[in-house]
């Protein structure tokens, strides 16, 4: 048996209000948007049909919920596979939504008549966070042919010409002739959209979308059931592309046969909230639009657009401290409207309205344009859905977490400093590390005004709608991010192989507060501190245990556990350190430089520590001192452990300008000598102060500088480029003063009479640094000690 020969008709007489009625849209198009509206209110439909998952069915009250505020989207997502998932957004001005929210204002039945998810997911994954393109545009774009075709070069100004600048009941602009009806007549528009469709179909086929012959089929089997039901009077809103393939004459049977043997997953479905910003095509979204709030300014105006445009754009430049006068308002108006006069526009489009703004209010600068573009023309609305949508567990105490801590998520990318001796903002950082930890990126950690060792953090901010479908792929791990963290840390700690990498998750584990997985990750730290013999390893590690132990207790942790295989990491560096710095090229030798730095800088927390290991401080000194002294080792180690040694007073002036004679004498190999100077003085290490303090030492560079022969000077160079081009530009002047002038004489009176010729003095002048004493005592807020004169 078969069904009738057709399921509808592309609205085949506009005057008479007969359906089946094909309503062929742009998605995320505003005018589309109110043609949509004004054929459903002069159309009446017994039922409203719309392009989207069916299992989305039961969800389709919640559009009318008064705390439903688009651009919201349908996420469905594999049960077994979270990862694999597609949106269907929807913003206030999408033709989708306005039938939906106009069916339940009316009590019409709605009903989503699209290829089911279960099968759209079985069929392509999609990349997370994002509905594959070829489920909503073909590969084919009509609205760029249909504009070719017209004469236009721009797509978008042709639809606003032709859609967009008309009216909600479809009359078309002043001297403009109608298309594909009388003028008033509501249903017109979406005549003349399937004729050009069909045109376009016959020449273009399936756009190279052959999947879509498969969904047009499913559809077209919920249109034949829709009419069953309720009659012909049936309304179905799809995008225009879809409507010739509806409106054929095909057989049930052939329609069942494309469906036979889909694959199929289970899924689950609810609505989460979307952003302006991601239905802009740079973001990736097939049917996306460039200027989403710019369309949603359109939708919503009901009279005077450009006017009440301009208005949006004063207020937003008076916002940040431009002058903006209400002159500039009425002249950027008159200036858009004889620019779409010349243009042979019927309105002002958003070419024109944003030339006007650039050249009155922006003074013809695009910079204050871009925060235009920004902030009105995208937009940074986010949505929001209400508690009874549907949610996976862990969503819904994420959900509860945020209001409790006062963290509402927002669109717009913002800065968020924490205080961790306060109770909230210690639990701020807890839930933002533990999402972290769950690979939910809400927050990224940043430098502010508390830097590591503080009790301050800094966390830049912004909620993606893609992040929900990470708290869909974490809710494996558990309902609650608590537990979801605690067992995702302990799976990586038995998983992990690197011991840099279990060391960074137990620090990680310390800044979440995870003290149930702390047993298991230090369990798998000490295995692998214990097998691992690879000095960079050890030192790679030492880092994040010593920041762990020096700032735990910011947070109330026990890390005595830590503290031990801290030590014994500390240990072994110390043993073999010094015979892994020989014999390495220039790449590895800059390699464990760094790792050098890492570790002095990590002893230095553990010594300031409640618990110090006893004697790590000398044996670490010893460390260094051989790693300057020895030959063998490579020369940017041998100079920055010199430098280390100075900078901690563990080593004297005189050696260690004795060090650097030998360093620079005449038989080191000048790219030897080059590397020494480059690791003592190098980098943002205050090393070009040093000398500008130190003539002795820059006397020594100077002469060795200059007896480079001429030949090898080009060998060098890139080294002492590096070297000194990371200085200050004020401490780079003071250099080339310096060695212009050269050496300060024997005797030296008048300005140069307070340094001593060879560099720094012998030692401390207690009545220079006694004058300072009572200006320190003032800044640091102490009581002035008592003199004799007061006494």
């Amino acid at each position: 048996m078969t069904s009738p020969a057709t399921t509808g008709a592309a609205v085949p007489d506009s005057r008479a209000v007969v359906g089946p009625w094909l309503l062929g849209v742009r998605h995320h198009g505003p005018g589309s948007a109110r043609a949509v509206l004004a054929a459903l209110a002069a159309a009446r439909p017994a039922a409203v049909l719309v392009e989207g998952p069916p299992e989305g069915d039961a969800l389709l009250p919640l559009a009318a919920d008064p705390r439903m505020r688009p651009p919201v989207a349908l996420l469905a997502h594999a049960v077994d596979d979270p990862g694999r998932a597609s949106f269907w957004p929807m913003a206030a001005f999408s033709p989708e939504w306005v039938a939906i929210r106009w069916a339940l204002d009316h009590d019409v039945p709605v009903r989503f008549i699209d290829l089911p998810a279960a099968h759209s997911l079985a069929l392509k994954e999609s990349a997370p966070g994002e509905r594959a393109a070829d489920e909503v545009t073909p590969v084919v774009d009509p609205i760029r042919v249909l504009a070719e075709t017209a004469g236009y070069d721009d797509p978008e100004r042709w639809w606003e010409d032709v859609v967009e600048h008309r009216s909600p009941g479809g009359e078309t602009p002043v001297g403009e002739t109608p298309v594909g009806g009388t003028p008033g007549d509501a249903l017109a528009p979406f005549v003349a959209l399937a004729e050009a469709m069909s045109a376009l179909r016959e020449a273009y086929g399936d756009g190279g979308q052959p999947r879509d012959a498969v969904r047009e089929a499913y559809m077209r089997i919920q249109v034949r059931t829709a009419r069953k039901e309720f009659g012909d009077g049936v309304a179905v809103v799809c995008g225009a592309w879809h409507v010739p393939a509806l409106a054929a004459r095909t057989t049930l049977a052939a329609d069942r046969a494309l469906l036979k043997g889909l694959p199929k997953v289970r899924t689950d479905l609810t609505w989460v909230p979307w952003t302006h910003r991601r239905l802009a095509r740079h973001s990736g979204y097939g049917a996306g639009i460039d200027s989403p709030g710019w369309y949603g300014h359109l939708f919503d105006a009901a009279d005077r657009p450009v006017e009440r445009w301009m208005t949006k754009v004063a207020g937003l430049l008076r916002a940040e401290d431009r002058f903006v006068s209400t002159a500039h308002v009425i002249e950027a108006v008159r200036l858009a409207e004889t620019l779409a006069a010349l243009r042979g526009r019927p309105l002002a489009g958003l070419g024109e309205t944003t030339d006007a703004v650039r050249a009155v209010m922006c003074d013809g600068s695009d910079v204050p344009l871009a925060l235009v573009r920004d902030r009105l023309i995208v937009g940074e609305t986010l949505g929001e859905v209400p508690d009874s949508a549907p949610a996976v567990p862990l969503q819904r105490d994420l959900t509860r977490s945020q209001r409790t801590l006062r963290l509402k998520p927002e669109a717009s990318e913002r800065e968020l400093d924490l205080d961790l001796r306060k109770e909230t903002d210690a639990a701020r950082s807890r839930l933002l590390h533990r999402l972290r930890l769950l690979d939910i990126g809400w927050g990224d950690p940043v430098a502010g005004r508390g830097s590591t060792g503080t009790f301050r953090e800094s966390w830049r901010l912004s909620w993606e709608p893609e992040l929900h479908v990470r708290v869909a792929e974490a809710g494996v791990w558990g309902t609650t991010v608590l537990t979801a963290a605690t067992a995702k840390a302990e799976s990586g700690a038995v998983a992990a192989t690197a011991l840099a990498d279990v060391t960074a998750l137990a620090e990680h584990c310390l800044l979440a507060g995870l003290p149930d997985a702390l047993p298991v990750v230090m369990k798998a730290l000490a295995d692998r501190a214990a097998l691992d013999a690879d000095v960079g390893h050890l030192a790679d590690a030492l880092p994040a245990l010593a920041r762990s132990l020096r700032y735990g207790d910011v947070r109330a942790t026990d890390t005595a556990a830590l503290a031990e295989v801290a030590a014994g990491l500390a240990e072994r560096i110390c043993v073999g350190l010094p015979p892994a710095c020989t014999g390495l090229d220039a790449d590895g030798a800059e390699a464990l430089r760094r790792q050098v730095e890492a570790v002095h800088g990590a002893i230095g927390l553990l010594l300031a520590g409640p618990a110090p290991a006893e004697g790590l401080r000398d044996r670490w000194d010893a460390v260094l001192h051989k790693l300057a002294a020895r030959d063998a080792v490579a020369g940017i180690i041998r100079g920055r452990a010199t430098r280390l040694l100075l900078d901690e007073g563990r080593l004297a002036e005189d050696e260690a300008a004795r060090l650097m004679g030998l360093a620079l004498s005449p038989g080191t190999p000048p790219a030897d000598a080059a590397a020494w100077i480059e690791g003592f003085a190098g980098g943002a290490s205050g090393g070009g102060l040093l000398l500008v303090h130190d003539e002795r030492l820059l006397g020594l560079v100077d002469a060795w500088l200059t007896g480079v022969p001429a030949g090898l000077f080009t060998d060098v160079l890139p080294l002492l480029r590096r070297t000194f081009s990371a200085y200050e530009p004020g401490v780079r002047r003071t250099l080339g003063e310096l060695v212009r002038r050269g050496p300060v004489p024997e005797g030296a009176r008048g300005a140069d009479a307070g340094r001593a010729p060879g560099g720094f003095g012998p030692g401390l002048d207690e009545a220079r640094a006694d004058a300072v004493e009572p200006v320190l005592r003032l800044l640091l807020g102490r009581t002035p000690e008592p003199t004799d004169a007061t006494v």
